[in-house]
């Protein structure tokens, strides 16, 4: 099946850390401290590296419907990259968290949704996640600073991927399709609604099967090999089309990162996720 590049090693980050055309964006955060995140990164990040934060940058404002961590609106987002210096098509950018790839996973989609790529040569060769993420950079020695990086003017026109997300009517539509599958990538209590620390309802949608995110990387966070991903997700690959959720459309991008990764290409998000879902009261009459 062969296999498609979608994170960069340590090593080959420090050694490019001088160029020009390269971007690196820290993700760090944490659900239950909304300003963890850039409080650690003003203390210490990779030299260069800017900062986004999920909830200011990498979601819009809560709602009552479209689920917890609703997709930025594209021109505030846009606007962002290019105050880094992100140049369209251009740029390399390389994204990294510390909690197995679960945020650097959200800007990897975003910036693939929006067309971030070499001109010709098709999506996602422009936008990596660092394998291993900030506990490998730290524990490799490789240089650090709590400097934040000079404002560079980039520019950024997107070109929306709109067939690569769907929505809740579309989601049910495809309940028990042939050729659709849905994929809960949240831990297997949630999914079956032992337990739900986060929603105000437990549960999961209608015909979906799970898949948690994190068995897409090691304890230490690494992406799991191309053998050990279609192993994990040979049930499914013959599906013309995969549907993947979470709980709010962040970790999900883990399972879509995995299957770029193993070139399946026929993966939608639902960005929504179960808190959007679980908050129409019509789905659960």
């Amino acid at each position: 099946m062969g296999s498609t590049q979608v994170t960069v090693s340590a090593q080959w980050l420090k050694d490019n850390l001088g160029r020009s055309d390269l971007k690196i964006i820290d993700c760090r955060f944490r659900l239950a401290d909304s300003q963890w995140g850039y409080q650690e990164y003003q203390k210490s990040h990779i030299e260069n590296a800017y900062y986004l934060d999920l909830n200011q940058d990498l979601s819009d404002v809560v709602q009552s419907h479209g689920g917890r961590h609703p997709l930025p609106k594209i021109d505030a987002f846009t606007s962002k990259l290019e105050e880094f210096g992100i140049i369209k098509g251009e740029t390399t950018v390389i994204a990294y968290d510390d909690l197995r790839l679960a945020f650097s996973a959200r800007l990897w989609w975003l910036l693939r949704y929006l067309g971030h790529a070499h001109q010709g040569c098709g999506y996602a060769d422009r936008i990596f996640i660092l394998d291993g993420g900030w506990q490998e950079w730290q524990k490799l020695g490789y240089p650090v600073s709590n400097k934040i990086p000079d404002r560079v003017r980039g520019s950024f026109l997107p070109e929306i991927r709109s067939d690569w997300l769907v929505d809740k009517d579309y989601v049910k539509s495809r309940f028990n399709s042939d050729s659709t599958i849905i994929i809960d990538a949240r831990s297997s209590d949630r999914y079956r609604g032992d337990h739900e620390p986060i929603d105000p309802i437990a549960g999961s949608i209608p015909s979906a099967k799970n898949i948690f995110w994190q068995e897409m990387t090691t304890d230490d966070s690494f992406l799991k090999s191309e053998e050990e991903l279609t192993s994990l997700w040979s049930s499914y690959l013959e599906y013309p089309e995969i549907i993947l959720y979470c709980g709010s459309g962040v970790t999900a991008c883990v399972n879509l990162l995995a299957l770029f990764k193993i070139n399946i290409s026929q993966s939608k998000l639902y960005a929504g996720g179960w808190s959007d879902w679980c908050s129409y009261p019509e789905h659960f009459r």
